[in-house]
This record gives C-alpha cells, sequence and structure tokens, in this order.
C-alpha cells in the first residue's frame, strides 16, 4: 500500500506498484500460501494489470485454489482454479481455508479484508508500505465498522525500498 494508505489509485491504477516490487521475500510469501480470496473488484483489476484474462496470482508464480467473493458471478470462470462464491463471508473464509491444506489464506481486497477483520476472521496481517502518496483511490482498510482492533507488531522488514510490517490481531472491541 501507499504511504497514505491506498492500495489502488485513481480508477484502480496499480501500475504505480510495479516500480517498487522487489523479488525478496515474494518466493517465500509464495510457498506459505494456500489458497487466496478476494473480491470480485481486485479479481477483475488483477486480471486488467496483468494483461491475462486467467487472473494468475503472482503474474502465474504461484498456482493455487481462488476463490473471488462477489454477488455476481460470472457463468463460467476463465480459470478452474478461480472459484466465484456468493453469499456470507464467514462462509467463504471457511471454505478457502479448508482449501489452503493448512498454509496461509491470503485475503486480497480493501473491502473483504475490512469486512474479515470486523467479524473477527483474520489472524495476522501482512502489508508492504512503499514511499509513494497517491492521494486518492481505494483505501487497504475501508472501514472497520465501529470496532477497535489492537494489533501487535511481529516484525518489519526493510527490501528496497518496500518497508513490510507483520502484525498479529491482539484483541476486537466492538462499539
Amino acid at each position: 500500500m501507499s504511504l497514505d494508505g491506498f492500495i489502488a489509485g485513481v480508477d484502480d491504477a496499480m501500475d504505480w506498484i510495479f516500480d517498487y516490487v522487489v523479488a525478496d521475500g515474494v518466493p517465500e510469501m509464495i510457498a506459505a500460501t494456500g489458497a487466496i480470496l478476494a473480491g470480485r473488484r481486485t479479481y477483475e483489476v488483477g486480471r486488467r494489470d496483468a494483461g491475462k484474462e486467467t487472473g494468475e496470482a503472482y503474474g502465474g508464480a504461484w498456482s493455487g485454489p481462488q476463490y473471488v467473493l462477489t454477488h455476481d458471478p460470472p457463468e463460467n470462470a476463465p480459470n478452474a482454479d478461480v472459484v466465484f462464491l456468493t453469499g456470507d463471508i464467514r462462509e467463504a473464509v471457511d471454505v478457502a481455508l479448508r482449501a489452503a491444506g493448512g498454509k496461509n489464506l491470503e485475503i486480497f481486497g480493501g473491502e473483504v479484508a475490512s469486512q474479515c477483520l470486523r467479524l473477527g476472521l483474520v489472524d495476522e496481517l501482512l502489508v508492504h508500505i512503499v514511499p509513494v502518496l497517491l492521494g486518492d483511490g481505494i483505501r487497504l482498510f475501508t472501514s472497520t465498522g465501529g470496532t477497535h482492533i489492537d494489533l501487535e507488531t511481529l516484525g518489519t522488514a526493510q527490501s528496497g525500498s518496500v518497508t513490510t510490517i507483520r502484525c498479529r490481531v491482539a484483541s476486537l472491541i466492538v462499539s
């Protein structure tokens, strides 16, 4: 995300991020990932920016089950590894966690991540912060819906100009 909290710029622009992507740590993260859960908007932006219709994660470097939570699933999925889910987010997380087979479930998209946080469905956050101010766009966390969330920092790392912070969700206080 940008230093001012955006994961995409105006019109879902994400081209800026490729100026900062560093290969360090990516193979480790890919190896620890068992499944991905994304929102439909994030999935479509990824397909657009990758220039592929398949929606391959990490430019095709990772393969495995991908779940897209949506109100409007397409009739035909463009990739056999992509499953479109409708309904309750708790059920979607449960399905994706089972598919992860004990590995990490990565959650992509500000709205899906925010919903999961509000419902206590996230145990850790891994955020890559790049030194750019976008000024406007799509925020990483859309809203906590009045839920106060305490985080415990587990570690930080620097790779090139990217700072990564890893936090554990310590407590949730619903207002």
